[in-house]
C-alpha cells in the first residue's frame, strides 16, 4: 500500500513542476495519510476491547441508575410516611392536650370535693369538740355549784347551831337510832 501511496505523490510531483501544493513543509500529505491509516489500524484492533468496556460501563451506569431509582422511590415513600406520621402526630398531640385537660378538670374537681369532705369532716369534729366541752364544762359547773352550796350551808350551820342545838341534835339523833333497832 505505501508503493502505491508513493506513486501517486510522485504523480503529482512530476505534473507540477517544482514543490507542489501536497509536499510543502508542515503541509506533507502523506503524514496525514498515515496518520488516517493509523488511526483506521487501531480502531480495527481496539474495537473490540472498547466497544466491551463500552457495553460494560454503560451496564454499569444503567444499573446504577436503576439503583438510583429505587434509593429514590425509597425516599419518596420514607418521607411519605414521615409527613403521615407528622399530620398524625399534629392529631395526637392535640388529642393528649384534650385528654391531659379533661384529667385536670377530673382532678380539679376531685381536690374540690375531697377539700369539701374535709371541711365537713373538721366542722363535724370541732363541733364534737365543743359539746363535749361543754358537757365537761358544765359538770365541773355543777360540781363547784354543789361544793359552794355545801360550804355555804356548813358555814350557815355552824353559825345558826350553838352547843345545846348540837346537844339535842345528837340526842334526837340517838334517840331515832336505839328506835329503829328496837
Amino acid at each position: 500500500m505505501t508503493y502505491f501511496l508513493s506513486n501517486i505523490f510522485l504523480i503529482f510531483a512530476l505534473a507540477g513542476g517544482g514543490t507542489p501544493w501536497y509536499n510543502q513543509p508542515g503541509w506533507e500529505v502523506w503524514k496525514f495519510f498515515n496518520l488516517i491509516l493509523f488511526i483506521g489500524a487501531l480502531i480495527f484492533l481496539l474495537r473490540r476491547p472498547i466497544g466491551a468496556s463500552l457495553v460494560a460501563r454503560r451496564d454499569t451506569i444503567r444499573h446504577e441508575l436503576m439503583r438510583a431509582q429505587e434509593e429514590r422511590r425509597a425516599a419518596l415513600a420514607k418521607l411519605e410516611e414521615v409527613e403521615a406520621r407528622l399530620a398524625r402526630l399534629d392529631a395526637e398531640v392535640e388529642t393528649v392536650r384534650a385528654q391531659a385537660k379533661r384529667e385536670a378538670e377530673a382532678e380539679r374537681e376531685s381536690i374540690t370535693r375531697a377539700t369539701a369532705e374535709e371541711t365537713r369532716r373538721l366542722r363535724e369534729q370541732a363541733q364534737r369538740e365543743i359539746e363535749s366541752a361543754g358537757k365537761v364544762a358544765r359538770q365541773d359547773l355543777r360540781r363547784y355549784a354543789a361544793e359552794q352550796s355545801v360550804r355555804l350551808a356548813e358555814e350557815l350551820i355552824r353559825r345558826d347551831i350553838g352547843a345545846e342545838d348540837d346537844t339535842r341534835l345528837m340526842n334526837d339523833y340517838i334517840g331515832e337510832l336505839g328506835g329503829i333497832k328496837g
